[in-house]
């Protein structure tokens, strides 16, 4: 179905640009800013439950907030969006801690030297102690959790943790064989280390503010389309974004091994001749070869075939929460999948051309 649905939509992509959605991030989280502001604070007061010697770098780990995605789609998938309770200020802290704690453990693997504008905490302490102030943010998370007066929340955040290093686990294994995965393990993978949150994050939301089950069933599997959606994004951006706008390290991805989507296209079109061209490319990265593997990627249309992937999934995101059988319908979630798709069509334009 999203295999069609991607095809179909890539003859559109290369007939016309995307169409320019007059949706900002700041806009569309504007109700919610209060809580947003009141889940940075809360952040900021978890320094205090570590020990005083290793408190400056966990404050630095947890300043990388950047559009605090997944906090927003808590505060949006609830009713009223944006509710200041405390169990919804906890539950987000809760998952944005784990969610850091993975970038600092991404960091250390991709060997990154930029997050967020400024040098990652890998670069500032070195790799063992990055590692180390994860492996604390994320139990530090799991306590918070468990502070709740039933396990239900704590459980729902120990599986997704779980899941969401599991799947940067298999993403590490298949990248150290170098292998060329197909579509449906990069997108299995995905799931679990991006899209796990984003649904975890809109479950909540809904369950904490009294969605029903249908309700939830439908925040839960908008998240995790948008979610695997924005992880295609963020893909696409390590080969084709810029490293001023992105405020991180670009080619990550390839240094490490990681096979993203355009990668996957390229391959599944590619005849022999082009295969071994990409393979020579590939073979032992160096940032020089980036030019040419772009230009071979655009000779297959690798970049179109993933933006039509990633409109699909915001498509299906926006259905799982209107649909009559999952009546979760929240227009501001409905802005957010669009809000996607418009940073997606910046994909591969020179930077005087991308909407602010």
């Amino acid at each position: 179905m999203l295999a069609a649905e991607s095809k179909a939509a890539g003859a559109a992509v290369r007939a016309a640009p995307a169409p320019v959605s007059p949706h900002s991030w700041r806009r569309i989280v504007g109700p919610a800013d209060g809580f947003l502001k009141s889940v940075a604070r809360r952040l900021e007061d978890q320094v205090g439950g570590f020990e005083p010697d290793i408190a400056s770098y966990v404050r630095y780990a947890l300043a990388s907030q950047g559009k605090q995605l997944r906090p927003a789609l808590l505060a949006l998938s609830a009713k009223p969006i944006g509710a200041l309770t405390e169990e919804l200020i906890t539950v987000a802290t809760i998952i944005e801690m784990v969610h850091l704690a993975t970038l600092v453990h991404d960091d250390v693997m991709d060997e990154a030297r930029v997050r967020r504008r400024r040098p990652t905490l890998s670069v500032r302490c070195g790799n063992a102690v990055s590692v180390l102030a994860g492996d604390c943010l994320f139990a530090h998370a799991l306590e918070l959790a468990a502070s709740f007066p039933t396990p239900d929340i704590c459980r729902a955040v120990a599986a997704a943790t779980k899941t969401v290093c599991t799947g940067e686990t298999l993403q590490t294994l298949l990248s150290q064989r170098r292998a060329i995965l197909g579509r449906e393990e990069y997108f299995r993978i995905l799931r679990m280390k991006t899209g796990e949150l984003f649904a975890l994050s809109c479950r909540l939301g809904g369950r904490l503010t009294g969605a029903s089950d249908a309700e939830e069933q439908g925040l839960h599997d908008y998240g995790m389309a948008l979610g695997t959606a924005y992880q295609i994004y963020d893909d696409c951006l390590d080969l084709y974004g810029r490293e001023r706008e992105a405020g991180k390290s670009l080619g990550t991805d390839l240094a490490a091994g990681k096979v993203t989507l355009p990668i996957i296209v390229a391959y599944e079109r590619a005849d022999p001749a082009q295969r071994r061209q990409l393979d020579r490319l590939l073979a032992d990265w160096h940032p020089e070869r980036l030019a040419p593997l772009c230009a071979v990627l655009e000779q297959l249309d690798a970049l179109a075939e993933s933006v039509s992937t990633i409109r699909a999934l915001c498509h299906s995101a926006r259905e799982s929460v209107s649909a009559p059988d999952r009546p979760a319908e929240r227009p501001a979630l409905a802005a957010a999948a669009e809000f996607v798709e418009q940073i997606t069509g910046s994909l591969g334009v020179p930077s005087w051309k991308i909407p602010s």
